[in-house]
C-alpha cells in the first residue's frame, strides 16, 4: 500500500509526481577543481602563445632544437622549436615559436639571423655568445602584410627598422674596396656605414646605400658632394709628395667622405632616398659642375709610351678634361701606326672665360653645329693638341690645347663626328729629332780622314821644330851673340855719358830678351807641339822672360 503526502492529498484530479534529490560526495570535489585549473591554464596557454614562423637558413650551425633562443633587442621573444633538412636538402628549416607579444615579427619584411662572433668591415661583434652560446637574432619589418616562412640573412644587417637617421643611394662606376659597414666620415668623424650595394639593371655602374645616422644626417645637403675615402691618396706635384688618409679604418675596409662645397647658398638638408654620383676623389668631388661634355678624338704620329686613360687634358694650363680611350691604328698610306687618342672636354670648366666668350661671339652653348664652328675658328688661328710631360720621375704625359699661330695651317672638316683636333709633335720628341739630327751630320763627317791629316800635320810639326832647335836656333843665338860683342865695341868706344851708349844698353838688353823668349818659346814647343793647333791653355804658367839664360 503507498502512502500519498499531503500535497498529493490537497490537489484532486492530479497524477502524483515523484521527486528525488541528486547529492555529491565529497570525494569528488578534488578531481573537478582540477580538471577546471587544468581547462584554465591550457586556455590561457593558448590565449598567450604567440604565432609560429618558419625561418630557412644555408646552414643549421648553432641551431638547436628547444634550446636556441630568438631574441630582439637582447630580449628573449621566442625559442627555435625544430630544426629539419628542407625538401630539397639544399637548406635548413628552423620552425620558430614566437610570443604573443612578438606578433609583429610576423610582417613580411622582418628579418632573422643567426648571431655567432664575426670580424667584419663593421668591427667585432657576436662577442657576447663565446659564453652564451650563438642565438638567432630578429629585427620587426613595416610592411602592413604578414607572413609564415621567412628567409634568414647570412650575416647580420648594418642597421634596423626605426633607428634614426635617413639613407641615401649613391652612383659610381664600380665598388672599389667598399663592402657592408664599411663606415661614411663627415670631417673624419664617423657618422653612418655602407648597407647594401647592388649593380644598376644595365650593369654600367654600381648602386651604394648608406645610412646616415641622426642627427648628423642633417650635415647631408642638396649640395653635398660624397667621395672615396679608400686606401692612401698619394700625389706627387710641384710643392712635392702629398700624402692623404682619412682614418686607418678606411685604409683597411675602405671608407665614404661627404661634405658641402664651402660655397654653398641657399643649401637645405636633402631628403630620404636622394641619389648622389661617388666620385674618386676630394679634389674632383668638389670641383666646380662639368657641365656638358664635348668629346674630340686626336691622332699622333709618334709613340706615347706615358700616356694613359684619364690623364689629365688641360687647356692654356686649365684642367678641362681627361683622354677616355687610346687606339693603335694603321695608315695604309705612310706603312705606319699612329694612335689614335678620344679626349672628353667640359668647356664649362672655364668658367668666366667660357661665358665672356659667348657673350663676345654671340654664342648660344645649346648649339652643336655653333660649337663646331667656333672649335673651326681656333684651329685656323693655331689650336693644336700636343703630348707634354707631366711628371719627370714617373713619365707619364697629359694633353695639352694650345695656339701655335706659326703652325701649319690644317684643314678643318666640320662634319666629322667626333671634331678632330690637329696635333703637333711632343717638345721633347721635337728635341729628340734634332739630336738625331745632329748625330746624323756628325757621322757623315770624314772624321778618320781628318783624324790622319791631323797626325801627319803633328809628324811635319815635329821635324820642323826640330830642324829650328838644331840648325836655326843655333844661327840666330851665334848672330845674336856676335852683334853683342859689337854693342859692346862699340860701346866702350863711346863717352859714357853720351846718350848713344845709353840707347845702345837698351838695345843690347832688349836683344838679351829676344833670346831668352826664343829659348822658351822652343822648349815650351818641345814639350807641346799641339799648342800650335789648340792655342795655349789659359791656365798655363806664363813664360819667364826676366830670368837669367840657362847654360
Amino acid at each position: 500500500m503507498t502512502l500519498l503526502t499531503t500535497e498529493e492529498l490537497q490537489v484532486p484530479g492530479k497524477t502524483p509526481i515523484k521527486t528525488r534529490r541528486f547529492s555529491v560526495s565529497l570525494v569528488w570535489i578534488v578531481p573537478i577543481v582540477a580538471v577546471l585549473v587544468g581547462i584554465s591554464l591550457v586556455v590561457h596557454s593558448m590565449m598567450q602563445e604567440g604565432p609560429t614562423i618558419t625561418v630557412t637558413f644555408k646552414t643549421g650551425s648553432g641551431l638547436t632544437a628547444n634550446k636556441t633562443a630568438v631574441k630582439y633587442r637582447n630580449v628573449v621573444i621566442g625559442q627555435v622549436s625544430e630544426v629539419e633538412l628542407s625538401d630539397d636538402q639544399k637548406s635548413v628549416n628552423a620552425t620558430i615559436k614566437l610570443t604573443k607579444q612578438a606578433e609583429s615579427f610576423t610582417r613580411e619584411d622582418s628579418q632573422f639571423w643567426v648571431v655567432r662572433p664575426r670580424i667584419g668591415a663593421g668591427g667585432i661583434s657576436g662577442i657576447d655568445t663565446l659564453l652564451s652560446g650563438d642565438y638567432i637574432g630578429a629585427d620587426t619589418g613595416k610592411a602592413n602584410t604578414r607572413a609564415k616562412n621567412f628567409k634568414g640573412l647570412e650575416n647580420p644587417p648594418p642597421i634596423t627598422y626605426g633607428e634614426p637617421g635617413k639613407r641615401f643611394t649613391l652612383h659610381t662606376e664600380d665598388l672599389g674596396s667598399l663592402d657592408i659597414g664599411s663606415p661614411v666620415y663627415y670631417r673624419k668623424i664617423p657618422v653612418g656605414q655602407v648597407v647594401a650595394y647592388a649593380l644598376d639593371p644595365d650593369g654600367k655602374g654600381v648602386n651604394i646605400e648608406v645610412f646616415i645616422h641622426a642627427p648628423n644626417d642633417v650635415y647631408v645637403t642638396e649640395n653635398t658632394r660624397f667621395w672615396n675615402a679608400s686606401g692612401i691618396d698619394v700625389n706627387v706635384g710641384a710643392n712635392g709628395f702629398a700624402v692623404k688618409t682619412e682614418s686607418l679604418s678606411s685604409l683597411l675596409v675602405g671608407g665614404i667622405v661627404f661634405r658641402a662645397p664651402d660655397y654653398s647658398p641657399n643649401d637645405k638638408p636633402a631628403g630620404e632616398e636622394k641619389t648622389f654620383d661617388l666620385f674618386e676623389d676630394q679634389q674632383t668631388a668638389l670641383a666646380p659642375p662639368n657641365g656638358k661634355a664635348q668629346y674630340l678624338s686626336l691622332r699622333f704620329d709618334q709613340a706615347l709610351r706615358g700616356l694613359k686613360v684619364d690623364a689629365p687634358v688641360e687647356f692654356l694650363g686649365t684642367e678641362i678634361g681627361k683622354v677616355v680611350a687610346i687606339n693603335l691604328d694603321f695608315d695604309a698610306k705612310k706603312r705606319s701606326f699612329p694612335l689614335n687618342v678620344g679626349i672628353v672636354i667640359y668647356p664649362q670648366r672655364l668658367g668666366q672665360a667660357q661665358l665672356k666668350l659667348h657673350k663676345t661671339l654671340n654664342h648660344d652653348p645649346n648649339d652643336e653645329a655653333a660649337g663646331v664652328r667656333l672649335i673651326g675658328t681656333f684651329i685656323d688661328n693655331g689650336l693644336r693638341a700636343q703630348a707634354r710631360t707631366g711628371n719627370l720621375l714617373t713619365g707619364q704625359l697629359y694633353i695639352s690645347l694650345d695656339f701655335y699661330p706659326k703652325a701649319e695651317k690644317v684643314a678643318f672638316d666640320p662634319t666629322l663626328r667626333p671634331v678632330s683636333i690637329p696635333t703637333i709633335p711632343g717638345s721633347l720628341d721635337l728635341l729628340q729629332e734634332q739630336l738625331q739630327a745632329m748625330v746624323e751630320k756628325i757621322n757623315k763627317l770624314p772624321v778618320e780622314r781628318i783624324a790622319n791629316n791631323l797626325d801627319s800635320n803633328l809628324v811635319e810639326l815635329r821635324k820642323g821644330l826640330a830642324q829650328f832647335n838644331a840648325k836655326t836656333l843655333p844661327g840666330v843665338q851665334t848672330t845674336l851673340a856676335d852683334v853683342s860683342k859689337t854693342l859692346q865695341s862699340a860701346s866702350s868706344t863711346l863717352a859714357e855719358d853720351s846718350p848713344q851708349r845709353e840707347q845702345l844698353g837698351q838695345t843690347m838688353e832688349e836683344l838679351g830678351r829676344m833670346s831668352r823668349s826664343l829659348r822658351e818659346f822652343s822648349d815650351y814647343l818641345g814639350r807641346h807641339p799641339e799648342s800650335l793647333i789648340r792655342g795655349r791653355p789659359d791656365k798655363a804658367a806664363p813664360l819667364d822672360l826676366q830670368s837669367p839664360p840657362r847654360n
